[in-house]
This record gives C-alpha cells, sequence and structure tokens, in this order.
C-alpha cells in the first residue's frame, strides 16, 4: 500500500540520507526578528490570533517560534533538493521511489532540534488544547476531517477504538508539521491511516469491507438524488 511504501522511505532516510545530514548541518539558520520573511510572521501571527490569548507577551513569543519553525522547514525543502536522495527502489515494494518519496525522505533529514524548539516553546505557552489548535493549522485540520470520515465509515466505533484512532492521527499531525506542502503532509497521514486500518482489522473489524459498503451507499445516494431529480423535471 502507498501508506506503507512510504514509511519504508523514511525509515531509510537515516541510510539513504545520511550525506544529506552530515553535509547540511548548517543549512537551518536560527530565524531573528531581523530576518523573518514577513509574509512567514504574519502567517503566524495570524494564527496565534486565532487562539484569542489576550496576553500580548505571550503572543509575540509563540509567533516568534512558529515563525521560526515555518521559516526553518521552508528554508531546508528549499535548500535540499530531491535528487540529493538517489533514485532506486523501495525495498518493501520494489517499485521505484517517486519524485516525492525521494523529496519526503530529504525533507526529514531537518535537524531534530527544529521540531523540538517549536514543541518547547508552544508547550511554555499554551494549554494542550492550544497546541493542538496551532498544529491544525499547519495541517489544514486534518485530524478533525479524518476522525469524522472514520466515523462515518465505522458509526459503532467504540471509546476505545476512538481513542486509538485519535492518537495516531495526533501523531500523524505532529510530525506532519516538519513537511513543507500539502502533498508531503498528506503522505505522513496516509501512513498512520494504514495504521488505524490494521488497528481495525486486528480488532475484529475488516476495513476494506467497512470502507466497500460506504462507497456503496454513497453511490446509491447519489444515484436515488439522480433519480428524484429526473422524475422532478418530467
Amino acid at each position: 500500500m502507498k501508506s506503507i511504501f512510504l514509511s519504508a522511505t523514511i525509515f531509510v532516510a537515516a541510510t539513504l540520507s545520511s550525506a544529506i545530514a552530515a553535509d547540511s548541518t548548517n543549512g537551518v539558520v536560527p530565524a531573528t526578528d531581523s530576518n523573518l520573511d514577513p509574509a512567514i510572521e504574519k502567517k503566524a501571527g495570524d494564527w496565534v490570533a486565532s487562539l484569542n490569548l489576550g496576553d500580548a507577551a505571550k503572543a509575540a513569543r509563540v509567533t516568534q517560534a512558529v515563525a521560526e519553525h515555518l521559516q526553518a522547514v521552508r528554508d531546508w525543502h528549499n535548500g535540499h533538493s530531491y535528487t540529493n536522495v538517489p533514485a532506486g527502489i523501495n525495498p518493501a515494494t520494489g517499485r521505484p521511489l517517486s519524485a516525492l518519496d525521494r523529496e519526503m525522505i530529504v525533507d526529514s533529514t531537518i535537524p531534530a532540534s527544529v521540531h523540538k524548539n517549536l514543541m518547547t516553546a508552544l508547550r511554555k505557552d499554551l494549554t494542550e488544547d492550544q497546541v493542538a489548535a496551532i498544529l491544525d493549522k499547519y495541517t489544514i485540520g486534518k485530524v478533525a476531517f479524518t476522525m469524522k470520515g472514520y466515523e462515518v465509515i465505522v458509526p459503532d466505533l467504540t471509546a476505545d477504538e476512538k481513542t486509538t484512532i485519535l492518537k495516531n492521527l495526533s501523531q500523524a499531525r505532529e510530525e506532519a508539521i516538519d513537511y513543507k506542502n500539502i502533498k508531503e503532509i498528506s503522505s505522513i497521514f496516509e501512513i498512520y491511516k494504514t495504521k488505524n486500518e490494521q488497528f481495525l482489522n486486528s480488532n475484529g473489524r475488516n476495513w476494506h469491507e467497512l470502507y466497500k459498503a460506504y462507497v456503496n451507499k454513497i453511490k446509491a445516494e447519489k444515484a436515488a438524488a439522480a433519480e428524484a431529480k429526473k422524475a422532478e423535471s418530467k
């Protein structure tokens, strides 16, 4: 599956891209107020403003941390071409690595301090719910959107199942913030969506059949709506 494929490509990042990490330790320059991109600073400010913190000093610190992280991720991505990762095959599937796979591998070599610095700063000034709200901004609300999908496809999810699924999606969200574009972010979520589907299967569910039933239901509803509209037009 695609997500297993991506899991493998990220897993082998340490071996395929060790030279990149070794040669590019200085590829991320810590941002300061003087060298922050105004557009990035504005985006960070808008995100933080949505929290309505009511504390100017706190908001300024969080905005600075988010802007520094956004700029570091952008600069690492823009400064490290996917071609730095040799073309080859994915060892789990035997299929050739795509440009996206290679891009994700090289982007995954961003120094761990970039992520750590952001999360430390956020948790210093924000509640966990507020931290989640900021991470949702990075990932365009994919946790809630994806969770809603599971609840529609599997309407009788148990509380324990919901807890496990949400935990995996939250982990996907935190990992995804270190990737530059929505294609990469979506690919990180695909890894954890497959993990959730495997969990459901191991918990007595049949994800394939559940998803098939959902698709058939949607098709039937659309067909019925089309027939009703056709009958009204006569």
